[in-house]
């Protein structure tokens, strides 16, 4: 009997030509185009750029300038709006940091000083034990001790008055929108493409229109913060209430509930957990919006951490960004608590005497007032005292001229091998496509997995790129975010891999990546651009750390969810492990795989415009330039570019994610 032939599947062989096709049209596509006289076909002519970007900064001047609504015009109708959100946040900045003063400049007498760190300190704790227990309000006093011990503590309450004011506008915000999708479905049809803008446009893409409308200062920092944090809200906000059980909805309208009561009393109570879990998305993101809204006058530790890049101090910037971390984790716990405590009620024991009914408020309150009168006398109760503070800015900052000194040729060497073994050949390939070739090609790809309105999206997103100038700068934007993704995925899978099949290693990789999640985006760039300097590399490291989390956690997710019985099918067939992880957990983790994929690409993304600052020359550049500029039309357009990547990313792995879930039959073709 012969030797069977071994055929390629006619799917994989269509995916191997058009690979091999766009390599050749990436190396030889310039010599055929100079040698037919057609230049456009690779390098898109500036004379057929269309000028959008120009319209779009002259209708904002317009805006600004212009625009009239009879009674009053659009700028004062948004310094109006800035004054209603300056008067709580004014009053919550002095009650945590600056006082209440009288009078105005050099003549204000401050009347009232600040909540000193003791009240806030003895608050805090007392939040963790009404949320939880004594463990937790350890760990939230320990977090907001660690602020005042290391001198963080004026900051971090400037950037506290900015948690307080922004989260709960986020909060108000995503709960209405959410329950406006939820009642009308053609609201929801229209808020889901502008959600998916929010979550994909760089921040720094719309500081520029928010500095133009409400000036530069705290409140354009706060409005650029629920802007960014608000998203998740709403579509936690619509889920929770959809998925709550029919028997419910059906005994309030049995019950003859209005439409508002069945909201407030029926619904919005039976999602309160689910609730809960979006307002602590709001409150995390805020936290990491405080570097990005410093640019625009939001002060505080974001202040501090970009000051500290900018002067290329490495201890400064790292204890700011630890601050960050230390009171994002503080808040995270509270707000947990609260989330699983909203869940359950306990009626408290009846007692006459308010002390014995509110024991902790007392508790603070009695701190309060000490603090207040002892204050006056012994300032170290009303301010923590400098000459107690610790510093570990000299420890980060020896760390770091350590390693350049005994390392700098190991650190060298690693660059030099990343840089022309794998990014510079992935540059030139992306940069040498030909834009035809590559539109055709995600139409293509998008027609494949998603039919004619997955590929009509691809086609139209990547003729606005093309047609508005900004092609070259998208395609060293992809090779970046590409590069930085294949290096996260080729670290994250097999960690996330050894998370799930070893609890051991589960813990420690688990506790890594949550201290990568919670460091603020800036402060990886510190260290970072001591060792290797300014350049892609640096960018891709930097990337490649904040962005790792995602595949990590759901290739960790994918491998434990895989049925039980399935792996026993498998060890009874006399399977080993390495044939149950290669043969039935990893292809059933697939489509969970490709999810962790696309939210690292996400982050990515997200992270490019924050690596202009180092040096790299891709769509993020330009979004920062612009903002530097204060180019309104062009940082939208260039923000818009990076948005439509995103979602073509998005768009395209999640239909493959769905195609293998229907393949392996974990879902069918009507997603039941």
């Amino acid at each position: 009997m012969g030797m069977g032939v071994m055929r390629i599947p006619r799917s994989a062989f269509i995916w191997i030509s058009l690979f091999f096709i766009t390599l050749i049209l990436a190396n030889y596509g310039k010599l055929v185009a100079d040698a037919i006289s057609m230049n456009w076909l690779v390098k898109y002519p500036k004379v057929w750029v269309f000028p959008l970007k120009d319209y779009v900064s002259l209708a904002m001047q317009w805006l600004v300038e212009d625009a009239t609504f009879g009674l009053f015009t659009f700028t004062e109708a948004t310094r109006g709006l800035s004054w209603v959100i300056e008067q709580p946040y004014n009053f919550v900045r002095a009650l945590l940091s600056e006082g209440f003063e009288r009078g105005l400049g050099k003549s204000a007498v401050q009347v009232l000083p600040p909540l000193s760190w003791l009240t806030v300190l003895s608050a805090v704790i007392a939040l963790g034990h009404y949320a939880k227990d004594w463990t937790l309000a350890a760990i939230v006093g320990a977090c907001f001790g660690y602020l005042a011990i290391f001198g963080q503590w004026d900051s971090a309450m400037i950037t506290l008055a900015s948690v307080v004011i922004a989260v709960p506008i986020g909060v108000g915000g995503g709960l209405l929108f959410g329950i406006l999708a939820y009642r009308h479905h053609w609201f929801g049809r229209l808020l889901k493409p502008a959600l998916d803008l929010m979550q994909t446009i760089p921040i720094f893409a719309y500081l520029v229109p928010i500095l133009f409308m409400f000036g530069f200062g705290p409140v354009s920092a706060l409005v650029a913060t629920v802007i960014y944090a608000m998203p998740p809200m709403v579509r936690i906000t619509t889920m929770a209430l959809q998925s709550v059980d029919p028997e419910i909805t059906d005994f309030g309208l049995i019950c003859g509930c209005t439409q508002s009561q069945m909201t407030w009393r029926i619904l919005i109570p039976s999602a309160l957990g689910s609730l809960m879990v979006g307002v602590n998305q709001v409150i995390m993101l805020s936290l990491n919006m405080v570097i990005i809204a410093s640019m625009i006058g939001a002060g505080g530790l974001g202040f501090d951490v970009l000051a500290s890049l900018r002067r290329l101090d490495i201890g400064g910037g790292f204890e700011a960004g630890i601050a960050i971390v230390i009171m994002a984790i503080a808040i995270d716990r509270l707000s947990q608590a609260f989330a699983e405590r909203s869940t359950s009620y306990v009626h408290p024991k009846i007692r006459n005497r308010i002390y014995h009914r509110h024991p902790r408020s007392m508790i603070v309150l009695t701190v309060l007032i000490f603090s207040m009168v002892v204050g006056f006398f012994i300032p170290m109760y009303q301010h923590y005292p400098e000459s107690h503070t610790i510093t570990t800015g000299a420890f980060w900052d020896d760390s770091i001229k350590y390693l350049n000194i005994n390392y700098f040729d190991q650190f060298e060497a690693v660059k030099i091998f990343f840089l022309k073994s794998f990014m510079l050949p992935t540059k030139r390939f992306f940069i040498g496509i030909p834009w035809p070739w590559m539109t055709c090609l995600l139409v293509f790809i998008g027609w494949t997995f998603g039919g004619w309105k997955l590929a009509l999206m691809n086609g139209l997103m990547t003729l606005f790129i093309v047609t508005n100038g900004m092609w070259a700068k998208a395609m060293i934007t992809v090779y970046l975010c590409g590069v930085s993704v294949v290096i996260a995925s080729v670290i994250g899978i097999p960690l996330g891999i050894l998370a799930a099949v070893n609890k051991r290693a589960g813990k420690i990789i688990g506790a890594v990546i949550d201290t990568l999640q919670t460091l603020p985006s800036f402060v990886y760039l510190i260290p970072v651009v001591m060792l290797f300097r300014i350049g892609d590399f640096t960018a891709m490291i930097a990337i490649v750390l904040y962005a790792l989390a995602p595949a990590v956690r759901y290739a960790a997710h994918g491998i434990r969810s895989v049925s039980s019985e399935l792996i026993e099918a498998g060890i009874v067939s006399g399977c080993t492990p390495t044939q149950i992880l290669t043969q039935i957990r990893l292809p059933l983790a697939l489509p969970n795989i490709l999810l962790g994929i696309n939210q690292t690409i996400m982050l990515a993304l997200s992270m490019l415009v924050i690596t202009a600052l180092v040096g790299t020359r891709d769509l993020g550049q330009e979004v920062y330039i612009a903002l530097t500029r204060a180019d309104t039309g062009h940082g939208i357009i260039a923000g818009l570019s990076i948005a439509f990547i995103a979602i073509i990313a998005d768009r395209v792995i999640s239909a493959s994610a769905k195609n293998a879930r229907i393949r392996y039959g974990l879902e069918t073709t009507h997603g039941h």
